[in-house]
């Protein structure tokens, strides 16, 4: 297992697109996938390569509203990978509740089962993060599924705390999402 200062931590660019299909498409495939992502991976693996084209230069370097992080490990492949939003206050978010405050919002987390445990994941949040202060976020949150207590450790340990805010869950409105939260530093 490689320290996670073996790994390059950088913006995708808009011709990552093949991989950034690739990368969603096996987080997709993961056992807990179905707790930690609203899509399926048979939703995912139907769409034209023009979406990922499209998703790849909306969350790449330069886009303003988005950017994915990825971690590519010492042979060139990719590790894991955060996108972090830029939710605007006096907007909604995506499920219709209304945004107060300038903030990140953390979505599309993945690490690949063979980078698990070295700090990686905090290596990606902290870039994700960075990302998000210079744009002015007065606080970074991310959703997570009640039951997903591993991704609620790795989120603990990166420094974020539960919100108390919790949030249906969009494909089972009988299970929540609880927020957990990260204050802009003083």
């Amino acid at each position: 297992m490689s320290s996670n200062h073996d790994y390059v931590i950088r913006a995708i660019r808009r011709d990552d697109w093949p991989l950034v299909k690739q990368l969603r498409l096996e987080a997709l495939r993961d056992p807990l996938a179905d707790l930690a992502f609203l899509e399926s991976y048979e939703e995912a693996a139907v769409k034209a390569d023009a979406f990922w084209q499209d998703r790849a230069e909306g969350s790449g370097e330069g886009s303003a509203a988005a950017r994915q992080f990825v971690a590519e490990a010492p042979d060139g492949s990719w590790a894991g990978s955060v996108t972090v939003l830029i939710e605007e206050a006096g907007t909604k978010d995506w499920a219709g509740t209304p945004v107060e405050r300038r903030q990140g919002h953390v979505v599309g987390v993945y690490v690949r089962p063979e980078h698990r445990g070295n700090g990686l994941i905090k290596a990606l949040f902290d870039a994700g993060v960075a990302w998000a202060w210079q744009r002015g976020a007065q606080r970074v949150r991310l959703l997570v599924h009640e039951k997903n207590t591993r991704a609620q450790g790795a989120y603990r340990k990166a420094g974020f705390a539960p919100s108390g805010v919790t949030v249906p869950f969009v494909k089972d409105e009988e299970q929540d999402e609880l927020e957990f939260v990260l204050g802009r530093p003083s």
